[in-house]
């Protein structure tokens, strides 16, 4: 189980390589912090050649996932995960139902009991696939969109 969820996908071009490549390098700011920024491109990051690190310039919830990949001569492959910086936001509020449970303990306001580790295991359970995996889904699923649109490619069912 991973504590963060990832995505993995390949694709087909539907043009060649050199015209995705054009595509992208116009519809990109080029940046190496992968901040969110007010800007009119698509996408801000860092392009190398045929490899490229991204983030989507929508405002406010662009930044959440960050897409690596490559793309070869006909097909490409992109990874997305969540940023750094929102993974140890994330982390930190997955510990939350353990630091209370220990400070309500360790406090005398509540007595040890077996019933608190279901509750605190059901509670992180909650948090990483209730609202960090659907937030994930959806933002992951609207970059991906975005950049399916600025790159015209095909998803590869696996």
């Amino acid at each position: 189980m991973n504590i963060f969820p990832t995505k993995e996908l390949k694709f087909k071009l539907i043009d060649d390589q050199a015209e995705t490549l054009n595509r992208l390098n116009r519809r990109t700011e080029k940046s190496e912090n992968l901040t969110s920024q007010h800007t009119d491109k698509s996408f801000r990051g860092i392009i190398n050649g045929n490899e490229f690190k991204l983030i989507s310039t929508t405002l406010g919830k662009g930044a959440f996932c960050v897409m690596t990949g490559t793309i070869e001569s006909d097909r490409g492959n992109v990874n997305v995960e969540i940023h750094l910086v929102f993974r140890i936001l994330l982390g930190a509020f997955l510990c939350f139902p353990i630091v209370a449970i220990l400070i309500a303990i360790l406090t005398g306001k509540e007595e040890p009991n077996p019933i608190f580790i279901l509750v605190v295991i059901g509670q992180i359970l909650v948090i990483r696939y209730a609202f960090i995996g659907l937030a994930f889904k959806f933002l992951s699923r609207e970059s991906l969109n975005k950049l399916r649109d600025v790159l015209d490619f095909e998803w590869i069912k696996n």
